[in-house]
């Protein structure tokens, strides 16, 4: 493994192919989705700032967000009902996703791994919540996009995410949904 491979690495990951058990309308890969979950968590940060008295470092969430599934470059998107199937699965899985990250993180050079480390590790609880609704409200999102698409087979996943969603007790994440999911439904001139 080259200790300058992990940009290169980290390019493939528009490779992986997400919503492996769904017939989609439209595929988004993994670098889509991150980029997604980027833009998500850094605006869930600034809202949390801006009118919740939060006190986030918006841009390291960002970070974080960009970096949270770098691991399925190596392990491919591992579909959820699959992945929590069951505890075993679920702990095996989450050795994989470890043995993954490590792997990725030894394509840097020393000086610069640790700063990568603590992207792909999150240590913070409060980042660490940011990311992952970030994460669901993305998966929404492409559910709404798969409905609009006339495509029912996202019905299930965007109810089970809603519910998710709406159990995060995050002012900043109520916001978001209420004032700019909404839009999603859209089309370009009704923006």
């Amino acid at each position: 493994m080259s200790k300058n491979g992990f940009f290169a690495f980290i390019h493939r990951m528009k490779y992986i192919t997400r919503w492996g058990l769904m017939r989609n309308t439209s595929y988004e890969n993994l670098k889509e989705h991150s980029f997604d979950v980027a833009v998500i968590a850094h605006g869930l940060a600034l809202i949390g700032n801006s009118y919740y008295d939060r006190n986030y470092n918006a841009d390291r969430i960002a970070m974080c967000a960009l970096f949270h599934d770098a691991n399925e470059a190596i392990t491919g998107d591992m579909p959820t009902p699959v992945k929590y199937g069951n505890p075993e699965i679920m702990k095996a899985y989450k050795e994989l996703e470890a043995q993954a990250k490590k792997r990725i993180l030894c394509m840097l050079p020393g000086e610069l791994a640790p700063e990568y480390k603590s992207y792909m590790y999150i240590s913070d609880k409060d980042e660490k919540a940011v990311v992952k609704a970030a994460d669901k409200i993305s998966a929404y999102i492409k559910c709404i996009e798969e409905e609009r698409a006339g495509n029912t087979d996202f019905s299930t996943a965007k109810k089970s995410l809603e519910k998710a969603i709406e159990s995060y007790d995050m002012p900043e994440v109520k916001h978001f949904m209420k004032e700019f999911v909404p839009v999603y439904g859209l089309n370009v001139d009704e923006c």
